[in-house]
């Protein structure tokens, strides 16, 4: 039996969870609502005759040797549109550098370029990028930056460059298949890849402003004279998302700026477990070093009211209305909420397709993701109040925070 003081509590907290839910959820549904109309996933091309020798891949490595191997495999597959490999290797001491010069042997467009010494006042993959890029044939139309990584499919270039090439893009990056395997990483990251999901809508969709621009740099396609006119990496130099700042910042300078989903052409294998998954994707997921304060802000808002708020809340609200009279505020509260874990649901079933669970024995924890997702806006939350110090065992001084578009 609930008191008139419990009730009017309950009515209030409810009102309160209104004002603050619904203008987020109003967001949120009009972002959603493009995901029928977004682009189809990129399928695999040959390439035409003239885009022979085109484009200049570049691949930044920091001890790698565990990952490297299906990369280097899936871009030897690739064909003519490829004029070079530049695998730019910041003196890795785990047999990176051996495993590179070994696959040399069979793929003569590969290079083996070293970076250092890390100059002053830079992060070291928009460096490694950068140092390709400088570094690459002048020649060469396209610079395709790829992750050691990554695993590219037969024909993902060609079909790459033929669609930028067709529509007039100036710079087009892909979100790829992701490789699961661990429980931990199984439960978590779809949860992390769900506040990029509700914060800048489904891949392939119309494309927003260049406040909102979305890139990533595991596989980032950039006309070299868009990278000259730019000064190639430098507008990036200090940022720990450098593929969404660069983005950011050629679509501000009038480029046309492309964020395709490359789920047939492009797998990837990240991280291994959910520690790691948490403390190395979940620093970066905050994009702080590309936005403005208040957009940094905004988006904190907007997460914790859909995507945090409707699991902590909900048994709250069940309770309260199992009371004879539950008050209006409290039933309207409890149906916005509810609806929002719904779309949850349903967009799980959604992403699947991003994603190989072939190698996961328990690949039924997927279904359950979206418990987790109080806890990836906490990572968000925790990564948006820090600056990182280190990153694959690179130490850096204190960076200042860049407020217009700037990765690792």
């Amino acid at each position: 039996m609930f008191s008139s003081d419990s009730l009017w509590l309950g009515s209030a907290i409810a009102l309160c969870l209104i004002a603050l839910q619904l203008p987020a959820v109003m967001v949120l549904f009009a972002r959603l609502l493009k995901g029928p109309t977004r682009r189809p996933p990129l399928q695999p091309r040959l390439p035409t005759p003239e885009q022979q020798g085109t484009v200049s891949v570049v691949v930044p490595t920091l001890n790698e040797a565990l990952r490297i191997a299906p990369c280097l495999s899936g871009l030897s597959q690739q064909t003519d549109e490829v004029r070079e490999i530049l695998v730019v290797d910041s003196r890795s001491t785990d047999g990176t550098r051996e495993i590179v010069q070994q696959a040399q042997t069979a793929e003569p467009r590969l290079q083996l370029l070293t970076d250092d010494p890390l100059p002053q006042g830079w992060v070291g993959r928009p460096w490694a990028l950068h140092y390709g890029y400088i570094h690459s044939a002048d020649n060469s139309i396209w610079i395709l930056g790829l992750d050691a990584d990554t695993q590219p499919q037969p024909g993902l270039i060609a079909s790459l460059i033929s669609a930028a090439e067709a529509e007039g893009y100036d710079l087009v990056s892909l979100s790829p298949r992701f490789i699961l395997k661990g429980i931990g990483e199984i439960w978590l990251q779809p949860a992390l890849l769900m506040t990029l999901v509700y914060r800048f809508g489904p891949t392939g969709a119309a494309e927003s402003g260049a406040e909102r621009v979305m890139a990533n740099g595991q596989c980032f396609l950039c006309r070299r004279r868009l990278l000259d006119q730019l000064g190639g990496y430098t507008c990036a130099q200090l940022s720990f998302c450098d593929d969404v700042t660069l983005a950011r910042q050629a679509a501000q300078a009038g480029a046309k700026v492309g964020f395709w989903d490359g789920s047939t052409l492009l797998k990837v294998r990240m991280y291994e477990g959910l520690q790691e998954t948490w403390k190395e994707w979940g620093r970066s997921l905050d994009l702080k070093d590309a936005s403005s304060r208040s957009q940094l802000w905004g988006d904190l808002w907007f997460l914790t009211c859909v995507q945090a708020l409707p699991w902590l809340v909900l048994p709250f609200l069940l309770w309260v209305i199992s009371s004879e009279n539950p008050t209006l505020p409290v039933q309207l509260s409890l149906g916005l909420n509810a609806s929002l874990i719904a779309a949850r649901v349903a967009l799980q079933l959604a992403i699947l397709p991003s994603y190989d669970l072939s190698q996961a024995p328990n690949r039924w924890i997927f279904w359950f993701s979206p418990l987790a997702d109080p806890l990836a806006v906490l990572r968000i939350w925790v990564s948006s109040l820090r600056t990182p110090t280190s990153w694959r065992g690179r130490q850096y001084d204190l960076l200042s925070p860049v407020t217009a578009p700037t990765h690792q």
